[in-house]
């Protein structure tokens, strides 16, 4: 290739082996927990969400170590990473980018906004007017930018990564249903066990952790693995179990919204991730079950005759698709 030639994303990049992804996560997994104390699941549940291709929302309270997983995890696989801080003045126009005229070429010229990154970190999302919350769905569903008529691509891999506080209700806005559902999945830190608090306070009291990190991997190995796992396989038995679940959410009694299709997809992918990052190119139900709270569980709209306050409903639905899961036959063997 010529030296002033640049690869092009749209070219499908060549799988890895499996042995070559259980390495590859297996390194960020290990760099990552060395800047985010007691967090394997959460790095865990972020790795899956990067390689089938989704988005991660992560709600918690402030200090928790939101935001500096997300820096970590850049920094591990040496792609960009763009922080977008949302405020009640923060235009779409900040996110998506605008055309200014340019006085030499007398021309309009595109200036990305914050969008375009590898990974972007929209920190406290919930901030932010429903308005400019919406600039970020064609980027989310479609990896593209729709501006003045032009079509711009995101360079892959593509991962919005927003947090919000779930307990301060001053001056935010609710995050819209078509926007909670984009996002493949929902975590919480939570605070660190103890003993992993005492082991921050020990190795990062003096310095940021974060400024250790050095790069395992690239953003072209990352293409690559995504690309096989895409080609997991997913048996007739799985499919099945996995819609077992998905109308089960959409008959329940409490629930007035179930999952949508759309989870449906987001589950099976994220199955495909989470067996391949564990050596296998099949899925098995281990993995729905591993996976289905975190996907399943922020979509779900409770009916108002439930009796569920507001302030409560994470928990609830949390806890109606471990009902379900408990509930659910298993797939049998063989099939």
């Amino acid at each position: 290739m010529p030296a002033h030639a640049q690869p092009r994303d749209d070219i499908e990049p060549h799988a890895v082996s499996i042995d070559d992804v259980v390495a590859t996560t297996n390194a960020i997994r290990s760099t990552v927990a060395g800047a985010i104390e007691g967090k394997n699941e959460r790095i865990d549940t972020a790795l899956v969400v990067l390689l089938a291709q989704g988005h991660l929302l992560v709600e918690d309270v402030p200090g928790v170590g939101k935001t500096a997983l997300v820096r970590a995890l850049g920094r591990a696989i040496d792609c960009t990473v763009h922080r977008i801080q949302f405020t009640p003045d923060l235009l779409p126009s900040d996110i998506t980018g605008v055309s200014i005229y340019d006085q030499e070429k007398r021309a309009f010229i595109f200036k990305p906004g914050g969008i375009f990154a590898n990974i972007v970190v929209g920190d406290e999302i919930n901030r932010a007017s429903p308005k400019t919350q919406s600039a970020l769905l064609e980027a989310m569903g479609e990896r593209q930018v729709s501006a003045d008529g032009q079509t711009h691509p995101l360079e892959a891999p593509f991962m919005v990564v927003a947090t919000q506080n779930p307990i301060e209700m001053e001056g935010t806005y609710r995050l819209p249903e078509a926007q909670r559902d984009r996002f493949m999945a929902r975590i919480t830190m939570g605070y660190p066990a103890r003993s992993a608090e005492l082991a921050m306070l020990e190795h990062h009291s003096a310095a940021s952790p974060l400024d250790e990190i050095m790069p395992v991997t690239d953003a072209q190995t990352i293409r690559a693995i995504i690309s096989t796992v895409r080609g997991v396989h997913v048996s007739t038995a799985i499919a099945e179990y996995v819609l077992d679940i998905i109308s089960a959410t959409r008959s329940h009694q409490s629930i007035r919204l179930g999952a949508s299709p759309r989870a449906t997809l987001h589950l099976v992918r994220a199955c495909r991730a989470r067996a391949a990052m564990s050596g296998r190119d099949y899925v098995i139900p281990d993995d729905v079950q591993a996976l289905a709270v975190p996907i399943l569980a922020h979509r779900l709209i409770f009916s108002g005759r439930s009796g569920v306050p507001s302030h409560e409903t994470a928990h609830a639905a949390e806890s109606v698709i471990e009902s379900i899961l408990r509930q659910t036959p298993l797939p049998e063997r063989g099939r």
